[in-house]
């Protein structure tokens, strides 16, 4: 009987152990879903800031809806959400150090990020245009082909015939402020942001010129 019961007992405590676990992984999975991005909390963040947490409105450099109208801050408006927050990411380490954009993106959440470039990425963009007429001929010819002596590729080749990107991979260029391009291409040059291998060595392989050719024709893109 003795017997019985101690077979009966390790039976129970096998039974509630594998409860105990299949519980444990069920609670895993729950925890390991990704979190859905919420556009609306995006949209109070973006707009509003969070004084608490030191956050400024980022709609005070960037515009409403992401339309900035300073042309040393990007249009971020209809950019891909995922690429938003590759940035706001990049920011938090040595990769792409900004004073003022290192200092708000250290104080966000992994879900602030989500939620803003959902929202962003919701956002209809506003034409921008070409400035220099004796220049756009020259950035059409760069954007489309590339510069083959300098092993410089096309740009539309990652970033789409009409500045459209590809989601994930390669941001939208399409009307964005030419002083920006020009900052963010001499940037890659210099070293200063060091997130795309890819872009360093094609911004080494451009001239100044180059530079405000190609930012000039993207501007004028839609």
């Amino acid at each position: 009987m003795n017997r019985a019961f101690l077979s009966l007992s390790k039976s129970l405590g096998m039974i509630a152990l594998v409860a105990s676990s299949m519980v444990s992984v069920a609670n895993a999975n729950e925890t390991a879903k990704p979190v859905k991005a919420d556009p609306v909390k995006g949209e109070a963040l973006y707009t509003n800031g969070d004084a608490a947490r030191g956050l400024v409105a980022c709609a005070s450099c960037h515009g409403a809806a992401g339309n900035s109208t300073i042309t040393t801050n990007p249009k971020l408006s209809a950019q891909h959400d995922a690429y938003i927050v590759k940035q706001l990411t990049d920011f938090t380490t040595p990769a792409r150090n900004n004073p003022v954009m290192t200092t708000f993106a250290k104080a966000m959440t992994a879900e602030d990020m989500k939620n803003v470039a959902a929202f962003l990425a919701a956002q209809k963009p506003k034409a921008g245009s070409a400035k220099n007429k004796d220049l756009v001929e020259l950035g059409k010819k760069i954007y489309r082909a590339g510069i083959a002596e300098k092993s410089v590729p096309a740009c539309a080749g990652c970033h789409s015939p009409n500045g459209a990107g590809i989601p994930a991979q390669f941001p939208r260029l399409a009307g964005q402020h030419q002083d920006y391009t020009v900052a963010q291409l001499t940037a890659f040059f210099k070293g200063a942001r060091n997130n795309s291998p890819q872009m360093v060595k094609i911004a080494k392989g451009m001239t100044e010129e180059e530079m405000k050719a190609v930012a000039d024709y993207i501007a004028g893109l839609k």
